[in-house]
């Protein structure tokens, strides 16, 4: 697509140049925020924050908002307004309302002019300059809001509106397309991931040569195993299990040193290499904690729903560091290959056994460290362990790889629908031709 014909200055630093046919109008004369109000959701369509998605100017497919109750007071809002999250607007909440309804007083609701169309206004409000301008002029340090008075006098293109339905209907037809790409990349990502943790349990628990007699483990989760492997507890394959510490704030002196969060897992690659944490721990608080490369770190504190608390890792990173107080330290015993339990522990976490040993009492999840080490496993003689460890090594870095590859290719998909967008609502390309 070319560009217009001919440009002018817009008086916005952000903006630069628009079509010269262009108007450049506030938004408070190009949309009017409405102020009625309501008690209630008395049977009405309610929309809350958690409805729309962030950037996309999209509802929310997986969060049901159709007859939701509401008992304080909430907006009203018409089929066509534009919905304008008002709380943490860095967040680039927007949305055109497609039914009549009622929404969270977080949201500004305003009614688009006779000469603006809905969805047009909708994609300039998104635009990453005007959401951080927007941003940049809020109050409140927890819950920043941001002001009508503020956002009302910001000025936005404005073409005719025969070119702004022009514009509308070529950003439906091409973010969809880059939606269905990105959709379809989230898809793959997930059959990856499926396809890495079939071959690590496979290689766990059936071992690398599947022409070996099995035997009945007894254990519903692993069916029959190897017979020349031998069943124990996971806790007879390692020293012990250590808490860590959390220390004090860095004071620039000798105590200052690497601990290990949970944040730091590389949970894809089920290692922890690197740091990002300085805490002042003296040598009483060290003891026995101290960390060296192979060590196994165990996540006993946080998760969620879609995340459980559970995950353990291998450490990688410098000898002498620590873990934090929501982490354990556990090293192999002599005869246990450390990659090998890694694997092992990815197997039982994938298939939620370690799920068996968290307590919940709070929002925090707390693993039963205990319980969990009590469960049954088998493991085979070192050199197996050893080749198993080497082949997982090598076939889930390529599975990782294409996982991180997919990742970029999302990364980069998502820049491409920024800037379709940039492109066709500031008037650097006439999408007129295309539609």
């Amino acid at each position: 697509m070319k560009p217009y014909v001919s440009y002018k200055p817009s008086g916005v630093p952000w903006l630069g140049e628009v079509p010269a046919h262009w108007q450049v109008e506030k938004v408070k004369f190009q949309a009017r925020l409405r102020g009625e109000k309501a008690v209630g959701t008395n049977g009405a369509r309610y929309v809350g924050m958690e409805h729309v998605l962030p950037k996309v100017g999209k509802f929310n497919p997986v969060v049901d908002g159709t007859q939701e109750e509401a008992e304080s007071t909430v907006n009203v809002f018409s089929k066509g307004d534009v919905l304008f999250g008002k709380l943490r607007p860095y967040l680039a909440k927007c949305v055109v309302a497609d039914t009549d309804g009622v929404c969270s007083s977080e949201f500004l609701v305003l009614a688009p002019s006779d000469e603006v169309v809905p969805a047009y206004l909708n994609a300039t409000m998104l635009m990453q300059e005007f959401i951080d301008a927007v941003d940049a002029s809020t109050y409140g340090a927890k819950m920043p809001r941001a002001d009508w008075g503020f956002i009302g006098q910001q000025r936005l293109p404005l073409p005719p509106p025969d070119e702004q339905q022009a514009i509308a209907d070529y950003l439906d037809a091409e973010t969809a397309r880059i939606d269905t790409l990105i959709y379809e990349k989230d898809e793959l990502i997930g059959l990856l991931r499926e396809w890495r943790q079939s071959v690590i349990a496979e290689a766990v628990t059936k071992g690398l040569d599947k022409s070996v007699a099995t035997k009945p483990s007894g254990v519903p989760w692993l069916g029959d195993v190897p017979k020349h492997w031998v069943g124990k507890r996971l806790r007879d394959c390692v020293e012990g299990c250590s808490n860590g510490v959390w220390g004090d704030e860095p004071d620039g002196g000798d105590d200052d040193i690497p601990v290990i969060r949970v944040a730091d897992f590389d949970r894809n690659r089920r290692q922890v290499v690197d740091y990002e944490t300085l805490r002042k721990v003296d040598s009483s608080q060290r003891g026995s904690r101290g960390l060296r490369p192979g060590d196994m770190l165990m996540e006993k504190s946080g998760g969620g729903e879609q995340q459980p608390v559970g995950m353990v890792v291998s450490y990688f990173g410098p000898e002498g560091a620590v873990c934090s107080n929501f982490v354990a330290r556990m090293r192999s015993r002599e005869g246990v290959v450390p990659r090998f339990m890694v694997y092992l522990h990815a197997y039982l976490y994938a298939s939620r056994v370690s799920n068996i040993s968290v307590k919940q009492t709070t929002g925090i999840q707390n693993l039963d460290s205990t319980a969990y080490l009590s469960e049954a496993c088998f493991v085979p003689p070192h050199d197996e362990q050893q080749a198993i460890a080497d082949y997982l090594d090598a076939e889930a870095v390529k599975i990782d790889d294409l996982i991180d590859h997919t990742h970029d290719e999302i990364t980069l998909l998502k820049e491409l629908r920024a800037a379709t967008i940039a492109d066709a609502v500031l008037g650097r390309v006439d999408v007129r031709a295309k539609t």
